[in-house]
């Protein structure tokens, strides 16, 4: 057993085997306040507490879930405080998750438009001129005229 292992300190290639991340991000997530900073070797190579591939697990399993940093911030403030509420986390969860169903609805309508727009050229001119494409000419339409009752994709 060496005298890191003795200690319980992991390097951050053990921190970034043992949490999936890559060193690089391990760097920028202290240097952005995520996580502890590194105490450093006389050699001048960091070395974390246990404790830190916690946070790190914690701010991954955020980042996963498509938490921005601010958000993986608090989450991780409110993780290691006793005197706050789960109340500020749900309430964190619920605006992403209310981001997340616009974002769903967002993407919904494009897919509609998109299949509407492939049906149009499938009917219409497939296998034509590519300048005669419906697809082509509806996407060079004004927002106006794309939202068009009637056209492909309004």
């Amino acid at each position: 057993m060496n005298s890191l292992q003795a200690t319980g300190q992991l390097t951050i290639g053990t921190l970034a085997q043992r949490t999936g991340f890559n060193v690089s991000a391990i760097r920028y997530y202290e240097e952005v306040g995520l996580i502890p900073p590194a105490t450093r070797r006389p050699s001048g190579h960091r070395v974390y507490s246990p404790e830190v591939q916690e946070v790190l697990t914690l701010v991954k399993h955020c980042r996963d879930f498509g938490f921005s940093i601010e958000e993986t911030r608090a989450l991780v403030s409110l993780s290691t405080s006793d005197d706050r509420d789960c109340v500020e986390a749900r309430e964190i969860a619920q605006v992403h998750l209310n981001a997340v169903r616009a974002k769903l609805t967002e993407l919904q309508n494009l897919e509609r438009s998109l299949s509407k727009f492939v049906q149009a050229c499938t009917d219409q001119c497939v296998g034509g001129p590519a300048p005669k494409c419906t697809i082509l000419k509806d996407l060079s339409l004004e927002d106006s005229q794309l939202a068009t009752p009637g056209r492909c994709c309004g």
